[in-house]
């Protein structure tokens, strides 16, 4: 299963995050973004923010007035198998940059622009684990650009080990 980066979004925090022609990704995420609560989105296990442009398009066909880095993610990708995506998941995107899925995305108030009548937890995992962002870990630095080819890894990296709460949250 192969798709593509359809945008490369940053914000200096906040919402909506803005495209940009390419960014570099480090351990702690993509240069030139940032968050406005560290406790809850960033760190080494939340580095990068995903989301389905096939979802952005469902959701959008449903009324809500959702674009690309409304809800905050960092890459908008198209042509994944979004249901078949787990935790521990590896991506592999351009010629460097490797990313671990560690957790789905909770939404929260932020972004509820980016729905009708407010209702931004029509992305709520629970509710629909499917149609909802993830978060990613950043196994291998580089810069990422849209365009870029996003392939499913053949394994795991056994070696990094995700941490308990992602774990325990099972995905």
């Amino acid at each position: 299963m192969s798709g593509r980066i359809v945008q490369v979004n940053v914000s200096p925090g906040g919402v909506p995050k803005l495209p940009v022609a390419q960014a570099h990704v480090g351990r702690l995420g993509l240069a030139g973004d940032a968050v406005n609560h560290p406790k809850i989105h960033g760190g080494p296990e939340r580095a990068v923010c995903l989301f389905s442009a096939e979802v952005i398009g469902a959701l959008r066909a449903e009324g809500h007035p959702i674009t690309p880095g409304a809800v905050g993610e960092n890459l908008t990708v198209a042509g994944l198998d979004w249901p078949a995506l787990a935790v521990g998941t590896v991506l592999e995107i351009g010629e460097e940059l490797r990313l671990q899925l560690s957790q789905r995305v909770e939404p929260c108030r932020t972004i509820a622009g980016a729905f009708a009548d407010g209702q931004f937890k029509r992305i709520k995992p629970s509710r629909v684990p499917d149609e909802t962002r993830w978060y990613a870990r950043v196994l291998a630095e580089g810069t990422v650009r849209p365009g870029d080819p996003v392939r499913l890894a053949a394994g795991v990296d056994e070696g990094q080990p995700l941490a308990d709460a992602d774990r325990q949250r099972g995905g």
